[in-house]
């Protein structure tokens, strides 16, 4: 029988918020909508041809199948046809055909590994592709090349676990002397105990059935110098454990990130507020058996149930104001996770979540993304671009370099969008420029009233040329650039042009 994968498939790679690759939409004919798609896989049509059986497949048999009206593709040993979603995919049919007949895993994780695929696909599921015959008595099977990255690994941490009559403290040695407490991602669910230390790209896990009960509440502490970590749980009964529990999947393995899947904690929704007449700022409270502070530049997924399918989509944490004075903290911040999100009322995932009450849950993923706070050292000048709610990633890099980078002389946002009406935060940018001399804001509009009297029209040479200028000849620069794919990909071609290299661009690619 076929273990048919389940529907939830959290994925790193995001299509709002990483900093590589990317991939650009194709408009979709009137009726090829998602929700259109969701409606179509729960009508009871057929859609694997095979009418409802599920088969092996052979390579032979993959092969065959690579027209667009009779296209297989593979994704991680479970073969799909994928002929009736061609109309209804994102990013055109001549993207799917890439993979037609074959394993289409690695091209899948290159462009959109966050996709909840088996959810989307799951009507689709022909079955699993043969395991492969073993290697013929005899024959010796060819040797493996090398892997160039594994000597790049980090050496892999290890830990040991300690107890008095309350309490039980984990350490967890990492060998490494960059990790920070946003380096360390603690769960505590079901009796299960999971702590995830990011080391450069992979991931170190500790991950174990607990075998007694812990209360909710754990303290995490990073001795920074030497490298380790420390989670303090306090037990439920003062009772002597004699083991620490069984291992569960990946237990004590370094492995790369990239080959890591999304851990999601469920967060309560504490307050929605509007920010413009279509963007809102949405506080969700993490579970207070969690630790997970989400680094500068990253992001994390979003994820809700919508008529029955499994929707993801990643967003960019931002901090709840950009000027304490603004407003009061709220308890201790690293419980709250805040999004500014624009609603689109055509769209299927945020009126969704914008139809959310105070008190319910959505499901948050662990961080992910490249951006690295070491791109900060010693900087001179920051400029930062952004496009709509591509000013998200922004405003905590604004946050950060105003108040840790020392070298810092110049930091200059041009922020782009359509009216006045659009500009996310004007009030604050426009007090924080005025508060702080090495800040300097401008806003550039496209469809502006008659009364506007700033920049206006498109990102451009001329409007770059003016806004890039270095503080000093030879000035250590980074510019950060986040928006809609073309805007961004426009963006980097000037850039390109303008001589700044590679090193001296991030870009936040849709």
């Amino acid at each position: 029988m076929l273990n048919v994968p389940s529907q939830s498939f959290p994925a790193p790679s995001s299509q709002q918020r990483v900093a590589s690759g990317g991939r650009s939409k194709v408009p979709l004919k009137q009726g090829r909508s998602l929700m259109d798609w969701i409606r179509l896989t729960k009508s009871g049509k057929d859609l694997t041809g095979l009418k409802g059986r599920l088969i092996e497949v052979t390579e032979e048999e993959l092969k065959k199948h690579n027209k667009k009206d009779d296209c297989w593709i593979c994704i991680r040993g479970f073969v799909y046809n994928v002929s009736p979603y061609m109309e209804y995919h994102p990013g055109g049919e001549d993207e799917l055909m890439r993979a037609a007949g074959s394993d289409g895993t690695d091209l899948f994780d290159q462009v959109h590994r966050w996709v909840n695929y088996e959810s989307m696909l799951k009507e689709c599921l022909v079955g699993r592709m043969a395991v492969k015959s073993a290697v013929p008595k005899g024959m010796l099977p060819k040797s493996q090349p090398t892997n160039p990255l594994a000597k790049e690994s980090p050496v892999s941490p290890s830990y040991d676990w300690f107890q008095t009559d309350s309490l039980v403290t984990i350490v967890i040695y990492t060998k490494q002397k960059d990790i920070n407490l946003d380096s360390v991602i603690v769960d505590y669910q079901d009796d299960s105990f999971r702590a995830e230390t990011i080391i450069k790209d992979y991931s170190y896990l500790i991950y174990i059935g607990l075998s007694h009960e812990i209360q909710e509440d754990f303290s995490v502490q990073v001795v920074k110098n030497v490298g380790k970590i420390e989670i303090v749980l306090k037990k439920t009964e003062n009772t002597s454990w004699t083991c620490l529990g069984h291992p569960l999947e990946n237990h004590n393995l370094l492995i790369p990130k990239k080959d890591t899947g999304l851990y999601y904690r469920k967060c309560q929704l504490i307050s929605k507020e509007d920010v413009t007449h279509d963007t809102k700022l949405f506080c969700l409270m993490l579970p207070p058996s969690t630790h997970l502070q989400v680094p500068i530049g990253q992001h994390v997924y979003l994820k809700l149930t919508i008529t029955g399918t499994e929707i993801v989509k990643p967003y960019t944490p931002v901090s709840n104001s950009l000027l304490s004075e603004f407003k009061e903290p709220v308890l201790p911040n690293n419980k709250y996770i805040y999004f500014l999100i624009k609603i689109y009322p055509a769209g299927l995932f945020t009126p969704e979540l914008d139809h959310l009450q105070i008190g319910d849950f959505v499901s948050v993923s662990s961080p992910e993304g490249n951006f690295k706070i070491s791109q900060f050292q010693e900087l001179e000048d920051l400029f930062l671009l952004a496009a709509g709610t591509g000013f998200t990633p922004m405003v905590k890099i604004l946050n950060y370099a105003l108040t840790n980078i020392p070298t810092l002389r110049k930091v200059k946002l041009m922020f782009f969008n359509k009216t006045e009406d659009d500009i996310i935060w004007r009030s604050q940018l426009e007090k924080l420029a005025f508060k702080d001399k090495r800040f300097d804001i401008e806003f550039v509009l496209s469809a502006p009233t008659s009364e506007w009297n700033g920049k206006q029209g498109h990102i451009s040479p001329a409007l770059l040329s003016e806004f890039l200028k270095r503080s000093l000849d030879k000035s250590k620069v980074l510019i950060c650039i986040c928006g809609p794919m073309p805007f961004t990909e426009q963006g980097i071609r000037l850039l390109h042009d303008l001589n700044f290299s590679k090193d001296e661009i991030h870009s936040f690619t849709a």
